[in-house]
């Protein structure tokens, strides 16, 4: 009686040579895909490389461009100023470049400027290179004025009439009426504070009584302070 052919051992052999055969297909068919996978993802991330150079290499040249554009601007601003001061005698633009300082860092006004440039005590320059001076200088007379007022308040605690006074008076700052309003109605001042700290000063320099600081502070000639803030200041004198 014949064996039954799964007890022979050339089955198993057989067997054994199937299932390595079907386990090598399968593992050469998983690294197939996972190389191809990754041939995918490098090739994807190579455009996305390249569509990120582009992008950086656009933006780069759009910035070069834009200040290629601004230092062109810049240097034909330049050009013309060079060719506008070219036609312009050097008194003149020395007396401007003075102009411009007293401006910026004395905040004065326009006539004062003037006044300045062709003084005999100061900076005589002719008449002729003050008044271009004064007639080109970029300067903000408003804002001048302010920055005077707020120096007045702040150093010498004037009333907002008082401060007026000084800003329009001939022997003094010669900003215009509307100059000077627009500086004492815009500074930021605490005229009771101001007219009690005139008040200590009447007080310690002078030895007045509290009725004479009240007339003090509100005489024409004086203070100039209204009633109400020379009574507060008398009220809280020590």
């Amino acid at each position: 009686m014949k064996k039954p052919i799964y007890k022979k051992w050339w089955f198993w052999v057989i067997i054994a040579v199937v299932i390595i055969g079907i386990g090598a297909a399968a593992g050469g068919g998983t690294d197939h895909s996972e190389n191809q996978t990754r041939e995918e993802n490098s090739e994807k991330k190579e455009d996305n490389e390249d569509n990120e150079d582009d992008v950086n290499g656009e933006d780069l040249d759009n910035a070069s461009a834009d200040k290629e554009d601004a230092d062109n601007a810049d240097t034909e601003k330049e050009a013309d100023a060079e060719q506008e001061n070219a036609d312009v005698p050097t008194e003149y633009i020395s007396a401007l470049k003075k102009a411009e300082s007293y401006s910026r860092t004395m905040h004065m006004s326009k006539a004062g400027i003037y006044d300045q440039l062709v003084s005999e005590y100061a900076e005589k320059f002719s008449p002729e290179a003050a008044q271009y001076a004064v007639d080109n200088v970029e300067a903000d007379w408003n804002a001048n004025a302010l920055k005077k007022a707020e120096s007045y308040s702040k150093t010498m605690h004037m009333s907002k009439a008082g401060i007026y006074d000084q800003l329009v008076s001939e022997h003094a700052e010669k900003f215009t009426p509307d100059e000077a309003q627009y500086a004492v109605d815009n500074v930021e001042a605490d005229w009771n504070a101001n007219a009690l700290e005139k008040a200590k000063s009447y007080q310690k320099t002078m030895n007045m009584s509290p009725e004479r600081i009240r007339d003090q502070l509100m005489s024409e000639y004086g203070g100039k302070f209204t009633a109400e803030e020379a009574d507060y200041a008398v009220s809280n004198l020590e």
